[in-house]
């Protein structure tokens, strides 16, 4: 020590051993039984003064759809695993837990109403709910099947009430979103097909209009027109064919005319010297005779000149020709009878006339009527006649076939334009065809897809779609999941405890007196001779530990006193 202050020396403390442990332990009991008998009260009031907590639990299944995906097509995109976090969201939201919470029936956080404000409630009631995802054995671990619902809540029965209402809320949600999804699935389909179905009908009509526009020069009808052309050239060769021997006919029958003129002609010349009688009267049998063989040989050449007639058009074997041609041999068979019948009259004429004339040569001999002049006059002129009608039949023959010609020639014409143009509106109908069957398609697939929504939605009102089942009704917990009151007085006891030995070792640490003859041999290093005990007076004492009992005592009843209350308030209202 020096004269301007006190100088202090550290002095490191001896090792200490049980003995000393177990002497600060004694010296300090107080210290550590009273912070560890106040820790103990203290964690038995807490831990029953704390509310019960009861946890309310459920299980709902995902159940696969009734009906296999090969026969109806799912519409939706998403499965009811992936919908099941938007419904919890949905659940799970201000609305939706403040009308819970608010909901007469179940009356949830009455006290905390009144002291806080509805948000703070809400958020509290959103902590207390929990919902899982699991997986059940056997399901696809990628995809949940099932998930629980837990709330807590100090009222088992409410816990239970409210557990029950959100799987109410659950199964109507789901309802919602699926109905949601069906009819916004069907206003979109409809309206998409409404408008495919309208575009379509577009281009059906500006294709129609097209068709008609340019009907006959459409690349489908080209084809067609090919054939025709085709046609129409072969029936035009086959006209020509038919002028060019019409044209032969006609030169051969002009020739035949001319040589029957020409032997008409001789006739006439052989026969000049010939005169011709004039007919006997019309009552005598003779002049009878010259008009039937007059009508036969008229009859026989209007047959020949009718038979060339058909024969223009028709084979022999034909009925109608070979009808005539019967007609006409016995026609023909019936003049020659007459005509022998009248040369011999003739014939029996002339004799009885040379005769007369024999017996009377002074008068002349009268020329007589030459019936083979006659009849080899109109001979020549049936064939004459014949031949006229035969090149009028071969002129009217080919007049027709020659407006035929010119018909054909014209429609050829046509269909060589209509194939000339076909190339130039090609491009616009093929990209017509395209449009109008890209809209065809879609509009196929839109009603295809109608016809998937139709199906979702009864699949969806038969529940035969996926759906959600309670897989584990709502439980009533027996027993509170919450507070753990033995552990809460456990570690409430165990803390105290390690803070009265804290704060006995503090106190001894701050204690800087030798306590035993160990410190004095420790410290001085000097033997100690002999110790004398120190003495205290009796009466301070004995009131020192009077003070100290009433002290503790007062302390034992006031603990007593609040783990009574406590434990009656835990089985009287907690319980």
């Amino acid at each position: 020590m020096t004269g301007t202050g006190t100088q202090y020396v550290s002095i490191s403390r001896r090792a200490l051993d049980l003995e000393d442990y177990i002497d600060i332990a004694r010296r300090h009991v107080g210290w550590i039984i009273g912070p560890a008998f106040a820790g103990l009260v203290v964690s038995v009031v807490v831990a029953n003064f704390l509310p019960n907590t009861y946890i309310s639990r459920a299980v709902m299944q995902i159940t696969p759809a009734t009906i296999s995906d090969v026969i109806v097509t799912p519409v939706s995109s998403s499965q009811l695993t992936e919908r099941v976090v938007q419904m919890q969201n949905e659940i799970l939201s201000r609305t939706t837990l403040g009308s819970i919470i608010n909901d007469p029936k179940l009356q949830l956080y009455a006290d905390d109403l009144k002291r806080k404000p509805l948000e703070d409630v809400i958020e509290q009631m959103r902590s207390d709910i929990h919902i899982q995802m699991e997986v059940l054995p056997g399901a696809s671990a990628k995809r949940a099947s099932a998930f629980t619902i837990q709330f807590s809540y100090t009222n088992k029965y409410k816990a239970r009430d409210t557990v029950q209402t959100f799987v109410t809320k659950f199964n109507e949600v789901n309802l919602s979103i699926s109905r949601t999804i069906d009819n916004s699935l069907k206003t979109f389909v409809d309206t998409e097909l409404a408008a495919a179905k309208a575009n379509l009908d577009q281009l059906d009509e500006q294709l129609t209009k097209f068709r008609q526009q340019y009907s006959g020069k459409l690349p489908e009808e080209a084809a067609y027109n090919m054939s025709q052309l085709t046609t129409l050239q072969t029936q035009a060769n086959a006209l020509t064919d038919s002028l060019n021997r019409a044209e032969q006919n006609r030169m051969q029958v002009d020739a035949a005319l001319n040589t029957a003129r020409a032997q008409k002609q001789t006739i006439e010349m052989v026969f000049s010297d010939t005169t011709i009688t004039p007919p006997p009267p019309p009552s005598s049998p003779a002049a009878l005779k010259n008009e039937e063989l007059a009508n036969l040989v008229k009859t026989v050449k209007d047959l020949d000149t009718r038979i060339g007639v058909l024969r223009q058009s028709f084979a022999d074997n034909y009925p109608t020709v070979r009808e005539a041609l019967k007609t006409r041999e016995f026609m023909a068979k019936k003049r020659d009878e007459l005509q022998k019948e009248q040369d011999a009259e003739e014939a029996k004429q002339r004799a009885a006339a040379a005769e007369a004339a024999a017996k009377n040569s002074t008068k002349p001999v009268p020329k007589t009527t030459d019936v083979r002049k006659l009849q080899a006059l109109e001979e020549a002129q049936g064939r004459i006649d014949q031949y006229v009608a035969s090149l009028e039949v071969i002129r009217l023959q080919k007049l027709r076939d020659q407006e035929k010609l010119d018909k054909l020639n014209a429609e050829m014409t046509r269909v060589r334009n209509l194939l000339a143009e076909t190339p130039g509106i090609d491009l616009g109908y093929k990209a017509l065809e395209r449009q109008e069957q890209n809209a065809q398609t879609t509009y196929q697939e839109l009603l295809k897809k109608q016809h998937l929504t139709q199906q979702s939605e009864a699949l969806n009102t038969v529940k035969a779609a996926e759906n959600l089942e309670v897989l584990d009704p709502p439980s009533l917990p027996e027993q509170p999941s919450a507070p753990k009151r033995p552990l809460i007085i456990g570690a409430g006891a165990a803390l105290s405890i390690v803070l009265g030995f804290v704060m006995a070792a503090v106190r001894e640490a701050k204690d800087a007196s030798l306590k035993n003859l160990k410190d004095v041999r420790a410290y001085t290093n000097m033997p100690v001779l002999s110790s004398i005990p120190l003495l205290e007076n009796a009466l301070l004492v004995r009131r020192k530990r009077r003070i100290t009992y009433l002290a503790w005592s007062a302390a034992v009843i006031v603990g007593a006193i609040m783990v009574s209350v406590s434990l009656y308030y835990h089985y009287a209202y907690a319980a």
